[in-house]
């Protein structure tokens, strides 16, 4: 077995004295292929999405697949109208990822994350690694308990997506 490359996700889930399990697959084009890679539900992928409130102050937004925040249910909890995603050069210095690759284990600040109440009651859910391919299997409490994470029902269903608008690569 090769000694795979640690991040900064894993070395903080393994301080953190976290059970998990480290699902390392070939880049995915969609949640869908991520979650079928990963061999789980598109339900338990949960994508990070780091949100601005203001000028240095950010938080970690974790949806899961086939679902997107809703901005204003964002808004109202978050207390402010002034939110925005800030761009990837903005989001990779504020949390040491690229995008694909953001996760709120090892960033490099800890800000405060929400987690969709979706989450709860499920047999696990995947985050992100800290490296394109690198997924992070964990149990939702524990994730939760881990980041410290609000539980929010803030996410909608995405919209279904129109047939033929998008390539798939073949």
């Amino acid at each position: 077995m090769t000694d795979q490359p640690s991040t900064p996700a894993i070395d903080a889930l393994a301080a953190a004295g976290i059970p998990f399990r480290v699902v390392r697959t070939q880049i995915a084009h969609d949640a869908e292929e991520s979650a079928s890679f990963q061999d789980i539900p598109v339900g338990s992928l949960l994508r990070s999405i780091l949100v601005r409130r203001a000028a240095d102050d950010f938080v970690f937004v974790l949806v899961p697949g086939g679902r997107r925040f809703d901005w204003p249910k964002l808004r109202a909890h978050l207390g402010t109208s002034r939110l925005s995603l800030p761009d990837q050069q903005q989001a990779k210095e504020e949390t040491g990822y690229e995008r694909g690759a953001i996760t709120p284990f090892g960033a490099r600040r800890a800000w405060p994350v929400i987690v969709d109440a979706s989450v709860v009651g499920l047999d696990v859910v995947a985050v992100g690694g800290g490296a394109r391919g690198v997924n992070l299997h964990l149990a939702p409490d524990d994730l939760i308990r881990a980041t410290n994470a609000d539980v929010l029902e803030i996410s909608v269903p995405e919209p279904p997506h129109e047939h033929g608008a998008d390539h798939h690569h073949g």
